[in-house]
């Protein structure tokens, strides 16, 4: 099962399971997930810019990502 860190990039994120992962960037206000410049971006990055605490984000990415593995 993957695991992220405050340091993987967004776009790293994206690849590792888009489905379980977007919808949690989109709820903090991250509607650029796109965006060239969001790519290449770390999760903590993301948080700050957001107003989102990087180890709340980086937990419920990685609970989504349990729960993904978990259907597989």
């Amino acid at each position: 099962m993957a695991q992220v860190t405050k340091d993987t990039m967004i776009g790293e994120l994206l690849q590792i399971d888009l489905e379980a992962c977007a919808p949690v960037l989109l709820g903090i206000g991250m509607h650029c997930l796109g965006c060239p410049a969001s790519q290449n971006e770390t999760i903590a990055e993301a948080a700050s810019v957001h107003g989102v605490d990087a180890d709340e984000l980086v937990q419920k990415l990685n609970e989504n990502l349990a729960a993904s593995a978990a259907k597989a």
